[in-house]
């Protein structure tokens, strides 16, 4: 009898120029870049709001999020829409991503565990390192991307 493995598929996207990828199944949608209002006194990665059908969604600037330098909007700049748990609620954010590049699956054996880089460095956003055409990526896990003060400061605006 054969082993099943289940893959899982990833929506793989640059930050600069790494790649990362987060779980499909948490992508609700990916917008072209839109008008983002901005909030006043929100955290510098919190870079404002956008009317999704006629909902508040909060917009993240990932690159801020990650230390990076801020996002320069190019043709290929996109919002990911995700669905982030907090609490035991769903909330809905939208990711500044550099450009989007594919849907990729990658099984249990292609991911490794996220290297601990010395306690300045906080890697419990990340769910590993997959292995995919010969270089790393990324792997977010979403819901620790951002605290839950984090989260709460940016629903708190809706």
């Amino acid at each position: 009898m054969e082993e099943t493995v289940e893959a899982t598929q990833y929506l793989t996207f640059k930050l600069d120029d790494e790649v990362f990828t987060v779980d499909v199944g948490r992508v609700r949608e990916i917008l072209e870049i839109t008008t983002i209002t901005k909030v006043p006194q929100t955290p510098d990665f919190m870079r404002g709001v956008i009317n999704l059908r006629g909902s508040v969604v909060p917009v993240i600037d990932l690159r801020l999020k990650f230390g990076m330098s801020e996002s320069e909007r190019t043709v290929n700049t996109c919002i990911i829409v995700v669905e982030v748990a907090m609490d035991g609620e769903t909330v809905v954010l939208g990711c500044l991503a550099d450009s989007v590049q594919e849907v990729i699956e990658m099984e249990a054996e292609q991911i490794e565990v996220a290297p601990h880089i010395g306690t300045q460095l906080n890697t419990d956003f990340l769910k590993g390192m997959g292995k995919h055409d010969g270089r790393f990526v990324m792997i977010l896990d979403i819901d620790k991307v951002f605290s839950s003060e984090e989260l709460a400061a940016v629903s708190d605006q809706e």
